[in-house]
């Protein structure tokens, strides 16, 4: 059962999904070519597939996040690996017993650590008794050239700093430079495994079924619009407007010309009956 959403598709594997889009669009297309022709070209497919690239990944979502927790995994390790070089270099630079610390590049590393640890604390030591027998008065004459050694020893602090910094960075481009990248060759067999499990899902579930529903869309497009009603005697098109549930009254001219004028005649007024009353008054 694959998961109903599918990881967000990083834009480092953004490479990966078109390389396996353009095996898809082959096989999809040869197969279409050998039978009827293709209603849609490869770019037209392309472009929608690209469009519907996070849809499309759901099918392979359960595959995809096994390959990203793998590679994740692999990535910590390195650095934690690298991390312990570095720091297990610098202890034994720092206590002087570093692999090699008889050869030059040994000794070099051990001054680069402790030249800037002596330099400075001498430079405090000599800058504080200068500045201090400034203070009295008279001045001892060794005072001034003690404050000059401080402001050397300060120096050569700062100098040694510089150049400790500038053979780091050296070291660490150097180091990224040789570093393992996610080649295929460089995976560990486990993430290499996960990737092509990827591909492969992403191939048979997602594109390629992707593909022949679009193509096959296409193609009951094209037969309807193959087989719509013809136009009408004058060349246009049939009116489209549907019929409504009425038809319009039925007007036609009467027979008679007289027919629709309206007679008046005069109203037959009578005069009233009247009587003389039963009894007489007496």
């Amino acid at each position: 059962m694959h998961m109903t959403s599918a990881p967000h598709l990083l834009n480092e594997d953004r490479s990966d999904f078109e390389h396996v889009l353009d095996d898809a669009l082959r096989i999809v297309l040869d197969d279409m070519d050998a039978e009827s022709g293709s209603p849609l070209n490869a770019e037209q497919l392309r472009t929608m597939a690209l469009a519907a690239s996070d849809l499309i990944g759901t099918a392979a979502a359960d595959e995809y996040d096994a390959y990203r927790t793998l590679r994740a995994e692999f990535r910590e390790a390195n650095r934690e690996s690298a991390r312990a070089r570095d720091n297990r270099a610098f202890g034994y630079a720092a206590m002087g017993v570093a692999e090699g610390a008889g050869s030059g590049a040994g000794l070099i590393a051990v001054m680069a650590v402790l030249t800037p640890l002596l330099a400075g604390a001498a430079a405090v030591i000599f800058l504080l008794i200068g500045y201090a027998l400034h203070a009295v008065s008279p001045e001892p004459g060794i005072a001034a050239p003690l404050r000059t050694a401080g402001w050397f020893f300060a120096a050569v602090m700062g100098a040694s700093i510089l150049l400790g910094g500038v053979g780091l960075l050296l070291t660490a481009l150097r180091n990224s430079s040789s570093a393992i990248h996610d080649a295929p060759d460089a995976l560990p067999p486990e993430v290499a495994q996960a990737r092509r499990q990827w591909h492969d899902a992403l191939l048979t579930l997602g594109l390629v079924p992707f593909l022949d529903d679009a193509l096959a869309e296409a193609a009951a497009n094209a037969t309807t619009a193959a087989t719509a009603p013809p136009a009408g005697p004058s060349g246009a098109a049939p009116p489209r407007m549907p019929r409504l549930g009425y038809t319009r009254p039925d007007f036609s001219s009467p027979q008679d010309p007289h027919a629709g004028t309206p007679r008046f005649s005069s109203p037959d007024f009578t005069s009233p009956d009247f009587s003389g009353p039963d009894r007489r008054p007496e």
